[in-house]
């Protein structure tokens, strides 16, 4: 166990050096913020743990337990808007952050769906996120409303891309735009990271010889996928049986994003709210990676980090 200070302190500082010297000048129109850009990216990250059952339960800790270190807090609905006025910078250090720890320099990287619920599937009306969210299918969920998150990870943990989607969305599509992002980067997909140095490990949810063939003819992608057990080309046991072993990781990096950084809470109000948060706990997440390699922790080892 740790205090907040103890964990606080390095999380700010990383921050405060990266928005000084690896981001241009903030402009500032108008009156001056009340917090400063990597203030807001400090508590935009640390807001996302778990022990906050929702944005409401952080502000009060900060307002409670944060004032001495953060003295110009503004009020709730200011502060989320400053958040979501700091995406960009959230995604700049989440990028930041992977490459510090050389997420790219690996054999693999494992390449993971999740589902994502922001609303009761059997609610009646639109909801927040009419258009924007839709219900799908989840092994894990049965059926829900909300988004299909698309998780690239390196066999430390690292998440060195995510991308997401409607729930309803397939993994093989998910994957075919994940994959040309990476190649031709655009300005619409900053989160999708740099392309794979190695192979991309996935389960059958991405099988398709005939488009792991376009994703190698396209983008340079190389895909390792078991075959459906029908297969004509089976592979030996012990083949299927490590491959799954290698895929474990983004399993476990999956299984943090939504319990210890409340991402199966999530029921935003609206897609920018959501989109910051998420990249806040995909930083986060890298950021503990880091602080518990520079402690002698194992890497996803943080559950007991921090002591309320």
């Amino acid at each position: 166990m740790m205090d907040t200070d103890t964990f606080l302190t390095p999380l700010y500082v990383m921050a405060n050096d990266f928005c000084k010297y690896q981001l241009p000048p903030e402009k500032t129109p108008g009156p001056k913020p009340s917090l400063t850009r990597s203030e807001v990216v400090t508590l935009a990250l640390f807001g996302q743990w778990s022990c906050f059952l929702s944005e409401r339960g952080f502000y009060r800790y900060a307002r409670h337990h944060l004032r001495p270190a953060f003295p110009t807090l503004p009020y709730r609905g200011q502060f989320n808007r400053l958040m979501r006025r700091h995406y960009e910078a959230i995604i700049a250090f989440f990028r930041y952050l992977a490459a510090r720890l050389q997420s790219q320099d690996c054999p693999y990287e494992a390449l993971d769906c999740t589902g994502v619920p922001t609303r009761n599937a059997k609610r009646r009306g639109a909801g927040w996120l009419a258009g924007q969210a839709d219900i799908g299918w989840s092994n894990r969920l049965g059926w829900y409303e909300g988004f299909h998150l698309l998780v690239s990870a390196n066999p430390q943990g690292v998440i060195t891309g995510f991308s997401f989607a409607p729930a309803s969305t397939k993994d093989q599509p998910m994957a075919e735009d994940f994959f040309a992002f990476r190649h031709d980067p655009q300005p619409r997909g900053p989160t999708v990271g740099e392309p794979a140095v190695g192979y991309y490990v996935v389960d059958q949810g991405f099988e398709g010889r005939g488009r792991h063939q376009h994703w190698q003819n396209h983008y340079g992608v190389q895909v390792v996928c078991p075959p459906q057990r029908n297969s004509r080309q089976p592979w030996p046991k012990k083949l299927r049986r490590w491959v799954p072993g290698l895929r474990q990781i983004v399993e476990t990096v999956n299984e943090k994003l939504h319990y210890a950084f409340r991402l199966d809470r999530e029921r935003p109000h609206s897609l920018t709210g959501f989109q910051t948060r998420l990249a806040a706990k995909a930083a986060l997440l890298i950021f503990c990676i880091w602080f518990n390699l520079k402690l002698g922790r194992q890497p996803l080892k943080f559950a007991t980090l921090l002591d309320w």
